[in-house]
């Protein structure tokens, strides 16, 4: 039963019964303390009475007559009635009465103990007497010479003490009600509080669920940052700290201090992306060497209805923003590979429509009868293909860069360019990423020969490839009209375009557009390379140049040399 109580619930019955339980014990210890004080407050002033009466020289003179009763039974109701005491008791050292509050008891021995005051002490004592156990004081009567003449003894009953105590019992346990109030009271707002940031969960339910979110966490393939409202990073998850090049980080209570976005190593979109908080949708982001896919939302609490249960009510809180990191970096790649594909596809597509033509003509030839010229038309066709080939494969002895260059090759003749290759210098492609190259060739090949495409002819592309033992530089340049120094620094952005806009009618860059670029630059920032953009002077139109550092030789191995 206990186990589906909340944790509001379990706070509120546990504070109730701790504010309940120390309300008794300190009102039982006020009225404890209350009883006592009304205890010490009536004897001192039963001293007080006592010691006037004993110093009233009255009672001395009394003493030393036949019948002092006929002198101080008067006097001493007298100052019963007027200090609201119950009872005076002269009396003689041997314990008779002279006086009493009953008339009936004069003469007989006094009740109660003597002997301090026997010996010239003052002393107060609580026990039953003829009216009841009450709380009285003795004082002894001395003469001149310090002889005890007498003794008066002043009480007050203790029915009637506990009667004046009772009086602070009211204020006591009016006390402890209202601090029982208070504190259940302050148990309740409590307790409201915790069922609305807790959700009305138990322990054991948060437990669960803690476990079962730590679980996620680390097991998603996605990565998961979970950032405040103070720009905090509360916690991000393994696939996170892979993903955007952080340190690994603990999910669970035992993590450290939680970071700042400024102290992350971010990349400058994805930093504006979490400062700003707003909503994304599959938004492509570029860190230092991958594609990431963010969808970013707030992080809100429930909100509270209106008191008609209608809209209107307190707007739930926002506690921050979820941002989850999918990696799209293979997919990218595989995509570069696809494109070489298609463009291989579509060059082998161009080349048979062409060889057909070729081949109509060598048939036709044949069938004039001029056997000759269809053989001379062959062989010259055979010759230019091949040393086209023979050209491209000796210059770049890469074979996937190879393969690339001659589709692109294939497709600028097919779209009314030419492509020249220029390679100089010794081997040195051996070593470097075939998939980065692919990525910066194949993009800044596809943008030369789509700027070619709206320039007057001849139209023109020259790639140039440069190899130094330290460097190796990638040329591209093309006759178009160049490109605009105002944006110059704005087409390496993702998204960014200057070409129409997509088939969905968006902003350039929509429908697959400023991609290339964006994935060119990356490509060259992951092999520690640098990109500049400039203008051409022998073709006229735009120049890209990158240069990537040459890779380490790797050492030869001293075994296989021995054999």
């Amino acid at each position: 039963m206990i186990r589906r109580w909340s944790i509001a619930r379990r706070l509120f019955v546990a504070n109730v019964l701790f504010v309940l339980m120390l309300s008794v014990v300190l009102g039982a210890a006020a009225i404890i303390d209350a009883r006592q004080r009304t205890y010490d407050d009536a004897g001192r002033r039963m001293q007080t009475v006592a010691a006037a009466v004993a110093a009233n020289p009255l009672v001395l003179q009394a003493a030393g007559t036949a019948s002092p009763s006929t002198v101080l039974q008067p006097y001493a109701a007298k100052v019963m009635a007027d200090a609201g005491v119950d009872f005076i008791t002269i009396m003689a050292p041997d314990r008779t009465r002279w006086t009493h509050a009953n008339p009936a008891e004069i003469g007989k021995p006094y009740i109660g103990t003597i002997e301090p005051a026997l010996r010239g002490e003052t002393f107060t004592e609580v026990t039953a007497g003829t009216l009841g156990p009450s709380v009285r004081t003795i004082v002894p009567v001395k003469d001149g010479a310090g002889t005890v003449r007498a003794l008066v003894a002043a009480g007050v009953t203790v029915h009637n003490v506990d009667i004046a105590a009772s009086g602070r019992f009211g204020a006591i346990i009016a006390l402890c009600l209202a601090l029982l109030a208070a504190g259940s009271l302050a148990s309740w707002l409590l307790g409201r509080y915790l069922r609305s940031v807790t959700r009305g969960w138990g322990p054991e339910q948060l437990a669960q669920l803690f476990a079962y979110y730590e679980s996620v966490l680390h097991s998603v393939r996605e990565g998961v940052v979970l950032i405040d409202t103070r720009g905090t990073v509360v916690m991000y998850n393994d696939q996170a700290a892979e993903l955007l090049g952080l340190e690994p980080s603990d999910v669970g209570p035992a993590a450290g201090a939680a970071p700042r976005l400024a102290e992350l190593p971010l990349d400058g979109s994805l930093r504006e992306l979490f400062e700003s908080g707003r909503t994304a949708h599959d938004e492509i982001h570029l860190s230092d060497s991958r594609i990431l896919v963010v969808n970013q939302a707030p992080a809100v609490g429930p909100g509270r209805p209106s008191s008609r249960g209608r809209a209107g009510g307190r707007a739930p809180a926002v506690f921050g923003t979820v941002a989850t990191l999918r990696d799209r970096t293979e997919i990218e790649s595989l995509g570069s590979e696809l494109e070489t594909m298609r463009t291989l596809s579509g060059a082998l597509r161009a080349q048979t429509h062409e060889h057909a033509n070729r081949l109509h003509t060598i048939v036709s030839l044949m069938e004039l009868g001029r056997t000759d010229d269809a053989l001379d038309f062959a062989t010259k066709d055979l010759e230019l293909s091949q040393r086209l080939t023979d050209d491209i494969v000796a210059s770049v002895d890469e074979p996937v860069l190879s393969a690339l260059i001659m589709g692109k090759s294939a497709e600028a003749h097919e779209r009314g360019a030419e492509l020249t290759v220029h390679v100089s210098g010794a081997d040195g492609l051996h070593g470097l990423a075939v998939q980065d190259l692919v990525t910066i060739l194949g993009n800044l090949l596809d943008n030369a020969l789509d700027a070619t495409a709206a320039a007057p002819p001849p139209r023109r592309v020259s790639l140039a490839i440069a190899t130094a033992p330290d460097a190796v530089t990638f040329t591209v340049a093309d006759s178009g009209p160049g490109i605009d120094p105002a944006i110059a620094g704005d087409i390496l952005e993702y998204g960014f375009s200057t070409k129409a806009p997509g088939p969905d009618g968006g902003v350039p860059g929509a429908g697959g557009r400023g991609v290339g670029l964006a994935l060119v630059r990356q490509a060259v920032k992951r092999l520690n390379g640098t990109l500049s953009i400039g203008a051409d002077g022998e073709l006229g139109g735009a120049l890209f140049r990158v240069v990537l550092p040459a890779p380490h030789p790797t050492a030869p191995d001293p075994t296989k040399e021995a054999e």
